[in-house]
């Protein structure tokens, strides 16, 4: 899942693009977000992982695969990114 912010994404001064990486092993958590079957764009469950959060070159991007989150899952995301970086972040399960 890119995460990075689209001026970033669309501009050429900048060569990557920031990811969180989701796969349908895993189980939910502080920094692991669970996906319904669809949302990602595979047809079974999966989980996006914000403590492996990385920088990829855009030259390794296929397609672009246009789906968005809720906004509910945008802020999951983006808590979870933050449970990564910051230890004395909240976490609610």
């Amino acid at each position: 899942m890119i995460i990075s912010l689209d001026s970033r994404n669309l501009t050429d001064r900048s060569n990557s693009v920031l990811v969180v990486p989701f796969g349908n092993l895993g189980r939910p958590g502080p920094t692991v977000i669970p996906m319904r079957p669809g949302e990602t764009g595979l047809p079974e469950a999966s989980y996006l992982k914000a403590h492996f959060i990385e920088v990829i070159p855009k030259v390794d991007l296929v397609e672009r695969l246009p789906r968005r989150l809720s906004n509910m899952q945008m802020k999951n995301l983006v808590a979870a990114v933050n449970r990564a970086v910051d230890p004395d972040a909240l976490f609610q399960p």
